[in-house]
């Protein structure tokens, strides 16, 4: 058993405050999208399906850091509202493959513009910082 300490909650930890700054963010942008009634994660997975060929399953969820099954449900709830198309691949049917339909790309042409104004602000917060580096320590975490 550890024992009750008067400290802060890990306030040094770097990892909780990247996952502090992580909801944090995440709350942000789904308080733009919701008049489109769009979450960040629902528009960072219509953004990564906005390609010429439809996204395999396995390489899509590698991507987002997420297993099978949350993606299988974020999946279904945008394929409900008519925005991604899921089919078996036509060579192999144990593979399904996504795409927008034609509501999801203009969704994604409501959306960007929410996305990008909402980035800049941000961005803004971190004046003076060098945002390359940034990306880099963020990317090695990955």
């Amino acid at each position: 058993m550890i024992a009750p300490s008067e400290d802060p909650l890990w306030e040094g930890d770097p990892f909780f405050q990247i996952q502090r700054a992580a909801r944090a963010l995440a709350r942000r942008f789904d308080s733009e999208l919701r008049p489109l009634s769009l979450t960040n994660g629902q528009f960072i997975l219509l953004m990564l399906l906005n390609r010429q060929e439809p996204s395999g399953m396995a390489g899509l969820a590698s991507l987002l850091a997420i297993d099978r099954t949350t993606l299988t449900a974020a999946l279904k709830t945008l394929e409900r509202r008519d925005l991604v198309k899921i089919v078996n691949d036509p060579t192999d049917h144990r593979v399904r493959r996504m795409r927008l339909t034609r509501r999801g790309r203009a969704l994604i042409m409501t959306s960007l513009p929410i996305w990008k104004r909402t980035s800049l602000e941000l961005e803004s917060r971190l004046a003076g910082t060098d945002l390359d580096s940034f990306r880099q320590i963020l990317q090695a975490l990955c």
